[in-house]
């Protein structure tokens, strides 16, 4: 539900990303520094805007998904105080995308694992100590996101160059704007729909209880390292695609979805069997219920040996969204992912509902939309120049 709640305004940062890689690529200082400056106006623009939204409108979506009673109080706590933190969230992820563009990937990690750091220090200290529950890990989160935030601006007011930023020259550039909504409102939207499909398959999974929820939770957080990777090359080929387009180096835009490729496949491959092969001890660090782990594990053996798909398909659209086509991918993922888990899920899931039908949807769709986007990359890569301008 968060992930659909901010989901908008991250893939706005994905056009923020796109814009300042290909500035920079061409060496066009002026508009890569307005383009940083009106980045970071949006995002605390943004994170206030989110902080009402979540505030009033997380517990009517909560119970528009069906949370049990028994956890929608503490649900509902959790997210009210999760958008206190939401401006930081927005700072760090726009100033990420920034950093990023420019081929500084070490930075946003450094500041991240000092913040995952604080974070789980405060998660002990506030549940363990003060016995605050629910309220201490939020509490917690907040605190990691502002320190995130604040190193990530303390390194733009510093750092040399074209991204440099200057508080007197935070503002909107209408132009600016209007471009990085052409870019990210189509990946934003991929996130929400992305995130209504999700919604609805944790509404299902809702309706087989407690177990099944924590489960699948654990399941989901674990998978996560997996989807690391996943972003970290689909990342990757967006960046170096934008750089090179801006340079007029095509030749080098394909030998970056070859070279992304492998790494993805190979990645994907490992990971997916690793944490399917010790699936067990892993959710045992999350949940220690053996019904907890066993519904957990329905979800770790659908998923993970075809990971590797999922990783795939995230390539091609970083690549397709590099090199300008920002919707295309979005209009194939959201017919092939979103689209295909709703009709499963009023279709297969209805007639066979237990949690392995449910979790098929996942590796299927996964499966359909990799080839829909290997067909849109034939097209347009045949419409780039041969040789570099």
């Amino acid at each position: 539900l968060i992930n659909l709640l901010v989901n908008l305004f991250i893939g706005i940062s994905i056009g923020t990303n796109v814009m300042v890689a290909r500035y920079c690529g061409a060496r066009d200082w002026q508009n890569c520094e307005d383009t940083v400056h009106t980045s970071i106006a949006i995002s605390i623009i943004g994170g206030v805007l989110m902080i009402f939204v979540g505030i009033l409108f997380a517990r009517p979506l909560l119970e528009l998904m069906g949370t049990p009673a028994d956890v929608i109080t503490h649900s509902v706590l959790y997210m009210r105080i999760y958008f206190l933190g939401m401006p930081a969230f927005m700072i760090y992820n726009f100033g990420a995308a920034i950093l990023r563009a420019i081929g500084d990937t070490k930075r946003p990690l450094y500041f991240l694992t000092v913040a995952g750091i604080v974070n789980v220090i405060f998660n002990l200290f506030f549940v363990i100590v003060f016995r605050m529950g629910v309220a201490g890990v939020a509490i917690a989160t907040v605190i990691s996101q502002v320190i995130s935030a604040v190193l990530i601006l303390m390194c733009l007011l510093k750092m040399d160059g074209m991204c440099r930023l200057h508080k007197d020259k935070i503002k909107l550039h209408g132009d600016k704007v209007k471009e990085m909504l052409r870019i990210g409102i189509p990946a934003g939207l991929q996130g929400i729909v992305f995130s209504i499909s999700n919604v609805l398959i944790q509404s299902a999974i809702n309706s087989f209880g407690a177990a099944a929820i924590a489960g699948n939770t654990a399941a989901a957080s674990i998978e996560g390292f997996a989807t690391t990777l996943s972003n970290a090359l689909s990342q990757a080929a967006l960046t170096f695609s934008s750089q090179n387009m801006g340079a007029g180096k095509y030749a080098r835009v394909r030998r970056v979805l070859v070279v992304c490729l492998a790494a993805t496949l190979i990645g994907g491959l490992c990971m997916g069997l690793l944490i399917d092969t010790f699936g067990t001890p892993l959710l045992a660090l999350f949940n220690t219920d053996p019904d907890v782990i066993a519904c957990g594990l329905i979800r770790v053996s659908h998923n993970m040996p075809p990971y590797f798909l999922f990783c795939l398909q995230d390539t091609f659209v970083g690549l397709l969204r590099g090199i300008g086509y920002s919707l295309l991918p979005t209009i194939t993922s959201l017919s092939g992912i979103c689209l295909l888990r709703i009709v499963w899920l009023y279709t297969a899931f209805a007639a066979s509902p237990t949690l392995d039908t449910l979790y098929l949807s996942y590796p299927v769709s996964w499966a359909a939309t990799l080839a829909a986007l290997i067909a849109c990359y034939a097209v347009v890569i045949r419409k780039l120049p041969k040789g570099d301008a």
